[in-house]
Formats: C-alpha cells, structure tokens, sequence
C-alpha cells in the first residue's frame, strides 16, 4: 500500500533552469482548504505544481457517497497531468487538505513544454506508470487485507511523514505523564476510512481495537501512534497480540 509515492517529487528532479521554466508556465494561485481543485469526470486539462500544501487525491466508489482516497500529495507533486496529456474527463477528484498554494498551467502550454523538453517528458511519463503501480498495490490490499491490517499499514505510512499536512513529529509526555505519541496523524476518521476504503463505522472499530491494546491514542480529527512496532508488525500480517483474528472474525 502506498498514498505517499516512493518517487522523488516531479519538482525535485528538475533542475534549477527547468523548474523556473515551469513556474513560467502559468499564475501562482494561493486557494483555501477544502477547495476543490479538480473534479473527477470534467473536462479541464490544466496541471497543477503543489508549492506548499497537501491535497487529497480521491475516486467515487459504487456506494454512490463514500470515496476511495488514491494518494496524498504534496510540495513539489504535479497534479492532472493524465487528462491534460489524453484530452479525456479527469479521472479522480483532487481536494486541499488545507491551504495551498500551487502555479496552474494551463494543459496546451502543458504539452508543448513537454514537447520541447524530453528528459522533463520521460519524468512525467515514469510518474503516471509509478502512480499505476501504486493503484494496482491499493487494489490488491482492497481484497486481501482486513480492514484492521488496512488501517495499521496506512497509520504506519503517514506517521514516516513530518512537516506541515497531516503529519506531525511526536510532542513531549502531556501534564499527566503519559507516554508521548511517536508521531501524530491529523486526519477525522472519514478521511481514514477514505484511505483504506472502508466504512467509518469499520475504521472506529479498528481504532478502538487498538486503542484498547494501547497502541494507538485518538482525538479530535488525529491518531497518536504509541507502539510503532507493534502497529508495523501488524501491518505486514502478524497478529502481535492485538487481536486482529478476532477483528477479522467481526468484519472488520
């Protein structure tokens, strides 16, 4: 499984001539949370290059109002390169996660930067088959793994991100004494049940399961990881105490 992407971002891997050429493209566009920047089935074909901020990349499912969350993106990630390169409806739906800032390039001036800069054409064309892989592993999890071990595996893969977003390194013990978080993840449950493509009333399930092996401590819209070692162990398949049999056994 894998919001994140293991690829370098697109940003990263132009050179300093190259990405101010980009820049040059199109505006600078400073947009508020929760704003949707793209929208799953219209017809636009601009890209979009994070600057700051995190989005959310996200497909409609069967069920009609839940979604599936496919990615997380965030500085230096392009974003709607597919439809601006094949003309057809966008494929996904992306949202801010909170404030961001992005530059807009329109999807013509799009293709003839590519046509022009083949080393920047072949990162793109690495990127979509990346993000291709990606979506194959989500969709063997979908119909391998519990919801429990769904959950672990994603806490355990936004936990290995810090910074701005939804991740944030672990703060000192509370007033209380009690043993502080390894990391924080700050997302409401229905962003998580996004994730792994489950019901949020199965990913409240899980969480209290782990809460009550004290692995994991929750609160408003965040997940502190306590035992990070136990959740990766549940995550690659071993039970580890936390009762993942019995959570199957629930539907979980």
């Amino acid at each position: 499984m894998g919001l994140l992407g293991d690829d370098q971002a697109f940003a990263r891997a132009l050179t300093r001539q190259e990405y101010e050429a980009f820049l040059a493209l199109g505006p600078r566009r400073s947009l508020p949370a929760d704003t949707g920047l793209m929208v799953e089935g219209d017809r636009s074909t601009h890209v979009l290059l994070l600057l700051d901020g995190w989005a959310t990349v996200s497909v409609s499912t069967d069920r009609g109002a839940t979604r599936l969350i496919l990615g997380i993106r965030g500085p230096g990630e392009l974003l709607g390169e597919l439809a601006a390169l094949d003309n057809r409806p966008r494929s996904a739906t992306v949202r801010a996660l909170g404030p961001v800032e992005a530059v807009v390039v329109p999807g013509d001036s799009f293709r003839r930067f590519l046509a022009v800069n083949p080393r920047i054409g072949a990162l793109v064309m690495r990127q979509l088959a990346s993000r291709l892989r990606s979506a194959d592993s989500e969709r063997s999890a979908l119909a391998s793994m519990t919801v429990l071990r769904r959950l672990a595996a994603r806490l355990v893969e936004l936990s290995t991100v810090n910074g701005t977003g939804p991740y944030t390194p672990a703060g000192p013990s509370d007033r209380r004494g009690r043993k502080p978080p390894t990391a924080v993840v700050h997302l409401p449950q229905d962003e998580l049940a996004a994730t792994v493509g489950a019901t949020r009333e199965a990913v409240a399930k899980a969480l209290r399961l782990l809460r009550d092996q004290q692995v994991v401590r929750t609160g408003n819209r965040r997940v502190e990881i306590l035992e990070p070692a136990l959740l990766k162990l549940l995550a690659d398949g071993a039970d580890g105490g936390t009762g993942e049999r019995r959570a199957a056994d629930r539907n979980l």
